[in-house]
């Protein structure tokens, strides 16, 4: 959602100050007049600001082309620089249509008729004219607002064409849609657009492809992930990070069924509550069979099967368990959002007294995973109950104590976090941990729930030390997100180029030629037995063909082999990250290597444009 209210600008010659927001209006507004100065039959549609930039729907015959751009935005330069002027004017409803009849604007006839049955007497109008006022040089039905004059539109580049249906409709005719982008500054568009530059260099669908990490298939179903070799490496080294630390903080892991009858969602609520997400039903035994959407439903079916005491309290209950969760094939996005994932959940059973303690915990157990990814960039965002929204449930007491004991967790915290009135779970309040890649793209990496609502559903109960029945409290918690999102995000935050101990392949032997290649196999023995991922290159290729694939995969270390390592025992090893040759000795290369893995040593890329 945009924040206009930040966004004021001052960037004009008599300090006239704006909204963002106005001023990537008007843009769109000048781009429209300059497409009609190439085009003077072309037929509008809309118009608006949108996050970053603007756009405009327009019909033009024949088409518009990519190479076109270059020459409508110098065209909008020039109007720019002449500064006309925006004046708004309105006309009666039949003046108004009859105008946009005669400019041949059926698109914005049928928008004006619709406001017109709608109860709207007037229609508004912009147009601009030079400062002398002697001529109108264009006219656009718009209810605004705009700047002053032209000049003060700020700074701007067009960045695309593609098609768009009227109304987005694909019933409708098609239209050509064309993208700017704007910022109050010079300096903050070059920065944006170097970041666009940036992220498709950086974009996980591409890397993904390119380093063989994973794949889809028509075959087998959108939204369905497969791993490749070297992107299990990436997932399985994570998932092993996560088991080891969730072991020494007291987590007993469990496994549970990929289906399930229907009765354990009505009883948690998803069913009818949240089935638009879910799979559709299989009949099995003439009962209705699930696949989960999510694990908690059999984690509170393990807490419940026998009397728990307050000595087993916090009860914490581990799974990286694979949900299926159905999602519009529109909204499909690379790993971002898919089908099914591997989560790395958890669900803490525990006693309101030690709830705030135990809350704090995970959001620091957030806090040491992002610390050891390079991750610094990220916030919560505490979504509570709207109660006017008659989605939640549970009774007004339940709410007030759960969003208190989360808000206190919170502030224990210490950590940034926005409150969000509304966007809880239907059982309880959340939390959102919003984390930004290397390139300023927000990804929502994981959930948290304090919720006093499930176990109330499952009658989960322990006894306390008096001998008194009560409930506990269940903690929500997955750090790690899902494998398929986090790993996305962390393809895009590092490039593609993994630290150490997450690539999937930390070494790349290279003999210079056949001479040298027994050498090589030694060496690679070596690498192996010390347990590293280590491959030889016995391709036929040139040596610097060799060096240019092993660069492209971003393998942080090459050993080069020739005479002169064949007769020292010695390795000449690249650096990917740094650039940097150095000759070593093998076992103290391999000493380096594994104090840089034990401590998750994240390099930073110094070489220009890897």
């Amino acid at each position: 959602m945009k924040n206009i209210d930040s966004n004021s600008i001052s960037n004009s010659t008599d300090e006239q100050q704006f909204p963002l927001s106005t001023m990537r209006h008007s843009a769109a507004h000048v781009l429209a007049q300059a497409v009609l100065k190439l085009h003077p039959q072309a037929d509008l549609a809309i118009g608006p600001d949108i996050e970053n930039g603007f756009y405009y729907d327009i019909l033009v015959d024949p088409p518009m082309r990519e190479e076109d751009l270059p020459k409508i935005e110098k065209i909008m330069k020039e109007l720019v620089k002449n500064k006309q002027k925006f004046e708004h004017y309105t006309l009666p409803s039949v003046s108004a249509l009859e105008k946009l009849i005669e400019n041949n604007q059926k698109f914005k006839h049928e928008m004006a008729t619709e406001l017109i049955k709608n109860g709207e007497s007037v229609i508004s109008f912009y147009r601009n004219v030079p400062k002398n006022n002697q001529k109108v040089l264009f006219d656009d039905m718009c209810a605004g607002p705009h700047v002053n004059h032209t000049g003060q539109i700020g700074h701007f580049k067009l960045t695309g064409i593609s098609g768009a249906y009227w109304r987005g409709d694909s019933k409708n005719q098609q239209l050509q849609r064309i993208y700017g982008v704007l910022f109050k500054t010079k300096e903050e568009l070059t920065s944006y657009l170097y970041m666009m530059e940036e992220a498709k260099k950086r974009d996980h669908r591409k890397l993904g492809t390119e380093l063989e990490l994973y794949t889809t298939s028509e075959k087998i179903g959108s939204g369905l992930i497969l791993w490749l070799p070297r992107g299990f490496i990436i997932k399985d080294s994570l998932e092993t990070w996560a088991k080891e630390t969730e072991d020494q903080q007291g987590y007993q892991r469990v496994t549970t069924p990929m289906i399930t009858k229907e009765d354990l969602f009505y009883t948690s609520e998803h069913l009818p509550h949240y089935n638009e997400h879910m799979f559709p039903p299989m009949p099995l035994d003439n009962e209705n069979y699930y696949l989960k959407p999510m694990n908690c439903p059999f984690h509170h079916t393990i807490f419940g099967i026998r009397p728990r005491s307050y000595r087993e309290l916090p009860l914490r209950l581990a799974e990286y368990g694979t949900c299926h969760r159905f999602e519009d094939s529109g909204a499909l996005f690379g790993l971002m959002r898919v089908r099914a994932m591997s989560m790395n959940d958890a669900h803490i059973y525990c006693s309101k007294e030690q709830a705030v303690d135990e809350f704090v915990a995970v959001m620091k157990l957030h806090e040491y995973y992002y610390k050891a990814l390079g991750i610094t960039d990220y916030y919560m965002e505490l979504a509570l109950r709207n109660p006017e929204n008659t989605k939640y449930h549970g009774d007004e007491s339940m709410w007030k104590e759960a969003e208190d004991l989360t808000r206190k967790a919170m502030e224990v915290s210490g950590i940034e976090y926005r409150v969000e009135h509304d966007g809880a779970a239907f059982y309880g309040p959340k939390v959102d941990f919003q984390i930004k890649s290397s390139i300023g793209r927000e990804f929502t990496a994981s959930t948290c729930q304090l919720d006093l609502f499930m176990p109330e559903k499952f009658d989960l109960k322990y006894i306390d030390s008096d001998g008194n029945t009560k409930r506990p409290v269940c903690i929500h918690r997955s750090p790690l997100g899902t494998h398929e999102r986090f790993v996305g995000f962390l393809i895009e935050h590092f490039a593609g180029a993994f630290p150490l101990w997450l690539a999937p392949e930390q070494i790349r032997i290279i003999p210079v030629g056949e001479a040298f290649h027994d050498y090589a196999v030694t060496l690679h023995g070596k690498f192996n037995e010390s347990g590293f991922r280590v491959q030889l290159d016995e391709t036929g290729e040139t040596l610097g063909k060799k060096i240019r694939n092993a660069e492209k995969m971003k393998i942080p270390y090459m050993i080069v082999v020739g005479e002169k390592e064949k007769e020292s025992g010695k390795v000449n090893v690249r650096n990917y990250f740094t650039g940097e040759q150095k000759e070593l000795e093998v076992p103290e290369f391999i000493s380096t290597l594994k104090k840089e893995v034990e401590t998750k040593e994240i390099q930073r890329i110094k070489k220009a444009d890897r």
